[in-house]
């Protein structure tokens, strides 16, 4: 194990995936391609390993799941066994010597704001792809709440879904490849995902730009309809399908909360042309970058000026359909369905 377990997303880049997640990796290669993404730092796999090994609950868990290893093939097991093991993790204080570091970096970042208890995002980082897995916890302020919130995401590696992966892919149950990504919290306007492909059809020649007033997380888990634009690559000319945006997420005192949105809000358009033409140049050159289609998280800041306002939180490669036509893909999903 290196001494170092937290490194600033500046001193990382894509070689980094196995040391701090495939999230933080990317965010610090987005960061040495110059693109705009909120400070923050990564606390590596490392760090998780020695928070298990100094409070000795990765002890805990390996007695605890060997005497299990046969049942936890049944759901209500899996259940259980991640409730149990969260509980170890959970009960577990910070090393003193981690606590430390991790008030300093904390410090350091309020420090470079220019304010006190900056609120940032601390979320999940697998070295292992597990999309929807684990935990993300938004508006996290002051250095105590933020040890409390990686501690959490740590033990959100054991959640029944988390499991069941592990053991469709033959992972080690008492392991966790995780890191964690601590970034600043951006006052959103709106915000939304990016993919350089359509995702039905696998047709190449466009992006598609999804978003909703407030910040992400009501794209990304499809709790509500987002505004939906397509975008010609080469031309660049767009259509716009405007959904009736009755909610979204915004920061509350900690944490988040689900608000109205205001009238004059409901039926516009959440993006201008000039920010949506700007995220698909940025999704196009990232594409580039990384030879394979993308799909990206962004965020406008409703504290700053155009175009420093469009900020990234997350770069992925795309999953897609190869499919040459919608109508084809619809029917092979259907027959899915129908076979289960």
């Amino acid at each position: 194990m290196s001494g170092q377990w937290i490194y600033w997303f500046e001193e990382l880049g894509s070689e980094y995936n196995d040391q701090v997640g495939k999230k933080c990796a990317n965010l610090g290669e987005l960061t040495k391609l110059g693109l705009r993404v909120p400070p923050g730092f990564a606390i590596s796999v490392d760090g998780y390993e020695k928070f298990m090994a100094d409070t000795g609950a990765g002890d805990e868990i390996r007695r605890y799941v060997d005497g299990k290893r046969e049942l936890l093939k049944y759901v209500d097991q899996q259940v259980a066994a991640g409730r149990e093991i969260r509980k170890i993790i959970q009960s577990k204080a910070m090393p003193r010597d981690m606590e430390e570091e991790l008030h300093r970096r904390y410090a350091t970042l309020c420090e470079k704001e220019g304010t006190d208890d900056v609120p940032v995002a601390v979320r999940s980082s697998g070295a292992v792809s597990m999309p929807g897995q684990m935990e993300t916890f938004l508006n996290v302020k002051g250095k105590q709440e933020l040890v409390e919130k990686v501690i959490q995401v740590w033990a959100s590696a054991f959640t029944t879904r988390a499991i069941a992966f592990r053991l469709e892919k033959g992972m080690e149950m008492e392991r966790a490849p995780i890191g964690v990504a601590v970034l600043k919290m951006v006052n959103a306007k709106c915000a939304g995902v990016v993919l350089t492909v359509l995702p039905t059809t696998g047709d190449l020649t466009k992006i598609i730009v999804e978003g909703n007033w407030g910040l992400g997380e009501s794209v990304v888990s499809g709790e509500m309809i987002p505004d939906r634009f397509v975008v010609d690559k080469k031309c660049g000319e767009f259509e716009c399908t405007v959904s009736s945006k009755t909610k979204m997420i915004c920061s509350h005192t900690t944490g988040t909360h689900v608000a109205q949105v205001p009238k004059e809000l409901v039926c516009k358009p959440c993006l201008s042309p000039d920010e949506l033409t700007e995220i698909a140049r940025i999704a196009k050159r990232v594409e580039s970058h990384f030879n394979v289609p993308q799909d990206m998280e962004w965020v406008i800041d409703e504290d700053l000026g155009f175009p420093e306002s469009v900020l990234w939180v997350q770069a992925r490669p795309a999953k897609y359909s190869k499919k040459e036509n919608e109508s084809e893909y619809l029917a092979e999903l259907m027959s899915r369905i129908f076979k289960m």
